[in-house]
């Protein structure tokens, strides 16, 4: 089975910029298409961004547009998140999930990572 690993949380500050990286073992990540979703506190868990498997199709989740950029390395087996122009309100748990068909759709997304915290505050 997939296995999904976060990396690359942290503390910011409002308007800084983090990098999220999400790796797989076991197996080629670049079968698959993978989307970025997010959990605030006392919130339900939204699709924030996703990539198709090739890297030529992405999508992104309307509040992070112009801001988050998704990519993906398959000679490195990863898809990043580089976030820039943060704000308090993009806190929370970011996860990386088999996103089929890109649509951001946490109900439909498979082999979830344990998540990475990423906080933005002053």
């Amino acid at each position: 089975q997939l296995e999904l690993v976060e990396s690359g949380g942290g503390l910011v500050q409002p308007g800084g910029s983090l990098r999220l990286s999400c790796a797989a073992s076991g197996y080629r990540l670049d079968y698959y298409p993978i989307g970025w979703f997010r959990q605030a506190p006392g919130k339900e868990r939204e699709g924030v961004s996703c990539i198709s498997s090739s890297g030529g199709s992405t999508n992104y989740e309307d509040s992070v547009k112009g801001r988050f950029t998704i990519s993906r390395d398959n000679a490195k087996n990863r898809v990043y998140l580089q976030m820039t122009s943060l704000k308090p309100e993009d806190a929370g748990v970011y996860y990386c999930a088999i996103d089929w068909g890109c649509e951001l759709q946490p109900s439909t997304a498979a082999s979830w990572g344990p998540g990475t915290q990423v906080f933005v505050s002053s």
